[in-house]
């Protein structure tokens, strides 16, 4: 199924509203931008924050300073005078990207909604129509093993589903792990992660001994998308839109960063109170109805949940807690083994390199964020995953690598959920 973008809203919603920008063309690009020193910083944050163009990494201007790698997209009418900017000042540059539209046809291309169709279901991106199918369509194939959970819904009153998975093996004791994928709307292979996970979990039940083990030890909610308003605004109107769709009363710019939302050292350094931004925190602690539900069901679950993954990208990483400040968590050791064992398995494996270590010091700080709230509620083995790629494609990987993508990432994640499977054995 072709989807349209009905209008291309690439910018900054701070200098121009949706609606009034021109059709996207076949010269827009992603610029990888070398920054060596701090006044060129100066000069790529100024960039940045104009001219239309979107920071892809890192996620904000505030985060670039000297020795930073910038990746940009600059709309094809601004191109020549962000060039020329770079130039002047002697800022080394190279074109990630040339063929945006091209990119993002071949990812919204789909010619089947029917999850029976064949295996390539899971290797192409899906409208949020066709994820909210996909999930009815699991429940009914596996009434025994998937049970569906509407936790709450979107500011757009979508709603949000959780579903929960189970082995046929019967126990007392009910330990779970916690899956959400889609919380930053344009990171497509998040969700598509979260429907690979679980068809791979429910086909290999009883035929994979690690899923099998994982299955009978501990029940799996996957959230297959946080942030639905925003994911959809991704296939209709904007793809590179981050954020959701709440609306502000003291400002005409939308949406609010989810993942700067909850109440962890919230709204400090990391986070910005301005709603234009891309990291707006909000008016408070889990004032977005998307924040609120996650945190109200793991609340009510938090004697249970023992292992809280949020799949994100990109960047290929696997970190844990902080996020929101530079301090270590207690188990801060316990926690670096298990990405880095995680981390040699997938290089091993797959011969790809994913960093590992503490959020802040890995790559910045990022208050509000949902792991860091889920650790201090007292689920001590949390961790965020940044899927593919390092920056190649960025948030247009190609639905001809979402099979390696999730390969890998299921590999870090089957390691580190038995690892945790055994850490959390009651004792007798």
């Amino acid at each position: 199924m072709a989807v349209a973008m009905s209008t291309t809203t690439w910018g900054n919603e701070r200098t121009i509203r949706e609606g009034d920008r021109p059709a996207l063309q076949k010269s827009d690009q992603v610029l990888s931008i070398q920054v060596t020193t701090h006044q060129q910083a100066d000069i790529v944050r100024n960039i940045s924050s104009q001219y239309e163009t979107v920071l892809w990494s890192p996620t904000s201007p505030e985060y670039i300073g000297a020795h930073t790698e910038v990746h940009l997209f600059v709309p094809a009418n601004k191109l020549g005078t962000v060039t020329d900017l770079l130039q002047t000042h002697l800022l080394t540059h190279q074109v990630l990207l040339d063929n945006t539209e091209d990119l993002i046809e071949m990812q919204t291309r789909n010619e089947s909604s029917d999850p029976r169709s064949s295996a390539s279901y899971y290797e192409r991106y899906h409208s949020l129509e066709d994820i909210y199918y996909w999930i009815n369509k699991t429940a009914q194939d596996y009434p025994d093993m998937v049970k569906v959970t509407l936790i709450g819904s979107s500011y757009e009153k979508r709603p949000l589903y959780v579903l929960k998975l189970s082995g046929r093996q019967e126990r007392a004791e009910k330990r779970a792990i916690w899956i959400d994928c889609g919380i930053h709307a344009r990171e497509w292979i998040s969700p598509a992660f979260c429907l690979w996970f679980v068809q791979y979990s429910l086909n290999f039940y009883n035929l994979n001994n690690d899923i099998t083990e994982m299955l009978n030890s501990m029940d799996i909610y996957v959230l297959p998308v946080m942030n639905p308003d925003g994911y959809k605004y991704t296939w209709t109107t904007n793809r590179m839109w981050r954020k959701n769709r709440s609306l502000s009363k003291e400002s005409n710019c939308v949406g609010t960063d989810l993942n700067r939302n909850f109440d962890a050292n919230w709204c400090t350094k990391g986070a910005s109170n301005r709603p234009c931004d891309e990291i707006y925190c909000g008016q408070f602690p889990e004032s977005e109805p998307e924040a609120e539900a996650v945190a109200n069901f793991l609340r009510s679950h938090k004697d249970s949940v023992k292992l809280y993954l949020s799949i994100h990208s990109y960047g290929q990483m696997l970190l844990f807690p902080y996020s929101c400040s530079n301090e270590e968590v207690p188990n801060h050791a316990e926690l670096f083994e298990l990405v880095q064992e995680a981390a040699m398995k997938v290089r091993r494996y797959y011969r790809n390199n994913y960093k590992y270590g503490a959020s802040a010091k890995t790559i910045y700080l990022a208050p509000g964020g949902s792991d860091d709230w889920a650790y201090n509620l007292g689920i001590h083995y949390s961790f965020t995953f940044e899927l593919e790629d390092r920056g190649r494609y960025g948030f247009l990987l190609p639905p001809s690598l979402i099979s390696k993508a999730c390969n890998e990432a299921l590999l870090a994640l089957k390691s580190i959920a038995l690892r945790v499977i055994q850490k959390t054995q009651p004792q007798p």
